[in-house]
């Protein structure tokens, strides 16, 4: 059964989501042209939460690291609300975990070099804050070859507003920008018509960046495990929800 609003669910995320079978079953792969990697030489990657960057476009900047180019990630916000009923974990703590966990993930990839910028923008408010988050991002994009950030249709606040914010940086920039999805695989459907296939592309992962992609996914415990065993301390990402992205490609909306 796959995310949508049927099923008295107001919220597609929180409804069941497509097995990740249907998504390795689709014959749509076959049609989707290959996004280039080999002209980029400094690269910015947005994440509305530490963790998206991973997730939507680990793979890719692990190929990126290995072949010298320049990386620089902007958190948006530091992902402190991604646990609001934990009985054990306290927002000040997930800050500070969540952005340990970026730094080793990071290294993961073979990206440890990075740049990390910190916005500090509330978690689950971005969308208050755009004009300031698309101005902060904006002299980032100084030398840079391409900007990444959140797909804008991905039914998640934060994850939208800093794609549109992300998407006003570089046209103002003229910096070339995609944007990677994360929770369309979750709500979406193969061939879903809510989906711009049309602009989709594919990062095929060699298997070297794919290992370096578990191995950095991994590395946010905060995410994929349970806190405690509240309610209130549920991983965010369980098994069947990762599945989609320790897949061996990655897509893009360019």
């Amino acid at each position: 059964m796959t995310g949508t609003l049927d099923g008295g669910y107001a919220d597609p995320i929180q409804a069941p989501g497509t097995p990740e079978a249907d998504w390795q079953a689709w014959q749509g792969w076959a049609g989707l042209p290959e996004a280039a990697l080999d002209a980029v030489t400094r690269v910015v990657v947005v994440a509305a939460h530490p963790d998206d960057e991973v997730l939507g476009f680990g793979g890719a900047l692990a190929m990126l690291a290995a072949s010298g180019t320049e990386v620089t990630v902007v958190a948006v916000t530091d992902g402190e609300g991604s646990h609001p009923d934990s009985d054990l974990v306290t927002a000040s703590e997930l800050v500070r975990l969540r952005t340990a966990e970026t730094r080793a993930a990071l290294a993961e990839l073979g990206a440890a070099d990075s740049t990390v910028v910190r916005l500090r923008i509330p978690d689950t408010r971005v969308d208050r804050f755009e004009d300031e988050v698309a101005a902060r991002i904006a002299p980032l994009l100084d030398g840079a070859d391409l900007l990444v950030a959140p797909w804008t249709g991905d039914v998640h606040g934060d994850h939208e507003a800093a794609g549109r914010a992300a998407v006003r940086a570089a046209a103002s920039t003229r910096t070339p920008c995609w944007l990677y999805p994360v929770w369309m695989w979750h709500w979406a459907a193969p061939g879903d018509p809510r989906v711009p296939w049309r602009r989709a592309a594919l990062i095929p992962l060699s298997s070297t960046a794919l290992e370096r992609k578990r191995a950095a996914v991994g590395r946010f415990v905060s995410q994929i495990a349970s806190l405690g065993p509240g309610p209130g301390d549920a991983a965010i990402l369980p098994p069947h929800e990762l599945a989609h992205h320790l897949r061996d490609r990655e897509v893009v909306f360019r």
